[in-house]
């Protein structure tokens, strides 16, 4: 299942990139279906990064692997 979270995040990566940010996979919590992630660079600081977050990050992962509930950025 991490490796399907992967290949989402891997699909997202290039669009945050282009704008100077990027993402990493912190740890995927499989019973309680959080994905923990880390936003860097522009993403980091952008007051934007929670609708990026729940609107491209999160969307992504959740399609790959319906077992996600949540996404959440530390």
């Amino acid at each position: 299942m991490k490796e399907k979270i992967e290949q989402a995040i891997a699909k997202v990566r290039p669009y945050l990139q282009r704008d100077g940010g990027d993402v990493e996979l912190v740890e995927f919590d499989e019973p309680n279906g959080v994905v923990k992630v880390r936003l860097s660079g522009a993403c980091g600081g952008c007051p934007m990064a929670t609708v990026t977050l729940k609107q491209g990050v999160e969307r992504a992962i959740k399609q790959a692997v319906p077992e996600v509930k949540t996404v959440e950025a530390v």
